[in-house]
């Protein structure tokens, strides 16, 4: 940097780590590529590195504990009282995150408005040094990108949150109604922290809606913003299990029938079998706004799918163009794992398959596994469902929400639309519309959508994408609490 930094950061050493304390300064830093930085910039990168630096894995619970009591203390550090931030848990080996940003009415005392919940989670999928270019828990800032396990997925979400929190602190601003966020420990596996926290301990989550900085986010084009996405949907989770079973023999005296042989017909069968197509509101919406940014025979296929009823032929032109599109317009079940046989020398007595099936909201999960039956077409092949899934209606795109984006949206990308989808993935999000409370994922973070790292090796988020959206939280916070209008600087 070629000006002093007037950014004070006091070190504090736990457990043979080194740490951030917060000391609150108002600066402006200029970086050596010409731009400036402001010192919550700073401090938000200081605390990305940290909790990248965290192996926060299903397998290593104490980290993601440890990395819970490090932001409680980020939290304490930054003025927050400590009966505010608790970690709390179902599993004593775990730890979420809930801490309270205490709101008042305009002319004191209790906020009447309900609290809003900011959702994002602690834990990570694993990574291992020698799948990736270099140490994946490590946050290394390269050509423009932020790179590590959890850059994208989600401890970006957690690094914007809580500066924002110690930001919004920092200048006295009081929020109308509390803020309540919301960091689990489990979100890649069992999700059963926000299970716990919605069904439990609604006491301390109980929210209007959340914002869930998991989902949503904004595709770049040709490097440019393009759409900035809400997630108001999310697909069901659903796992079953397919078992051909067979007496067996010895292999040098082949039966006619097979395990193995069976199974992979039911397969074969399932692979060429297509799921109605079904375009919910917020699909409709995703493909109707789309249209616009698009040319040709795919522009006019997005409004034919967007109409009711939705034209057949345009959701199978666009299904076969794009996996996204797919998964959007029709209920999917894939196969994604097989285990057959017991020795080489052996006919199999057993044969199984694991088919994951994600269904679109409002369908039923026991009619998908009738159809999967129906489609095998052998009675004698078992169907056996692994989970036990957790369906959530779309939340509705109220003005209490994209009254809140859309301006926001405009002031820092002028002409990106705002574009409800649905993802075809499943998070925390799902558990807390079933326990009735709406959620729309905005990460506000941008990225190209052919090129997304969530979980694969070399992570990654770019720099400037994500200090915008780090811009874009703390107006949203502002608007979603009573604040006024915080900025027009453009990205």
């Amino acid at each position: 940097m070629k000006s002093i930094l007037v950014f004070l950061l006091a070190v504090v050493f736990l457990g043979g780590g080194t740490h951030i304390g917060v000391s609150p300064v108002t600066t402006v830093v200029n970086l050596e590529d010409g731009t400036q930085q402001t010192d919550y910039e700073a401090l938000s990168k200081k605390i990305y590195a940290e909790l990248v630096a965290f192996r926060s894995t299903a397998d290593m619970p104490a980290n993601v504990k440890a990395a819970a009591e490090r932001v409680k203390q980020l939290l304490i550090n930054g003025g927050f009282p400590t009966g505010d931030i608790q970690v709390v848990s179902p599993n004593p080996e775990l730890g979420s995150v809930v801490a309270r940003f205490r709101g008042q009415a305009p002319g004191g005392g209790p906020p009447s408005k309900e609290p809003v919940m900011l959702m994002a989670h602690l834990d990570v999928v694993d990574a291992l040094r020698s799948d990736w270019e270099f140490e994946p828990f490590e946050l290394r800032e390269m050509d423009g990108y932020f790179y590590g396990r959890g850059t994208d997925d989600n401890k970006a979400g957690i690094a914007h949150i809580v500066t924002n929190f110690i930001r919004l602190r920092d200048e006295g601003y009081v929020p109308d109604r509390d803020l309540v966020a919301v960091f689990t420990a489990d979100e890649e596996t069992s999700s059963d922290s926000i299970k716990y926290l919605v069904r439990e301990r609604r006491d301390l989550v109980d929210s209007v809606f959340a914002i869930n900085s998991d989902a949503g986010g904004g595709e770049l084009f040709n490097g440019a913003p393009n759409i900035f996405n809400v997630q108001a949907a999310e697909k069901i989770y659903v796992t079953f299990r397919i078992t051909a079973t067979n007496p067996g023999g010895h292999s040098s005296r082949p039966r006619p029938d097979n395990a193995i042989y069976e199974l992979t017909m039911a397969l074969a069968r399932l692979s060429e079998f297509t799921f109605p197509v079904d375009v919910g509101q917020v699909a409709g919406l995703y493909f109707e706004r789309s249209s616009y940014f698009m040319d040709g025979l795919p522009a006019v296929d997005m409004r034919a799918v967007s109409k009711e009823p939705p034209d057949e032929a345009a959701a199978a032109r666009l299904s076969a163009g794009s996996p996204y599109y797919n998964a959007i317009l029709h209920t999917t079940c894939v196969a994604t794992r097989l285990d057959a046989g017991h020795a080489d020398n052996a006919l199999p007595q057993t044969a199984r398959a694991t088919v994951n099936c994600r269904v679109l909201p409002g369908q039923n999960p026991d009619d998908v596994e009738a159809t999967l039956q129906e489609v095998i077409g052998n009675e004698q092949i078992e169907v056996a469902r692994v989970n036990t899934p957790t369906g959530s209606d779309p939340s509705p795109l109220t003005d209490d929400i994209m009254g809140v984006l859309e301006p926001i949206v405009e002031e820092m990308w002028p002409g990106v639309p705002l574009i409800p989808t649905m993802s075809t993935g499943a998070t925390d999000g799902n558990y807390v519309r079933n326990a009735g409370i709406p959620v729309y994922g905005v990460s506000a973070i941008f990225g190209d959508p052919n090129d997304s790292r969530a979980h694969g090796k070399d992570e990654r988020v770019g720099v400037k994408e994500y200090y915008s959206a780090q811009e874009f939280w703390y107006r949203m916070l502002k608007r979603l609490s009573g604040g006024a209008n915080t900025g027009s600087e453009s990205y």
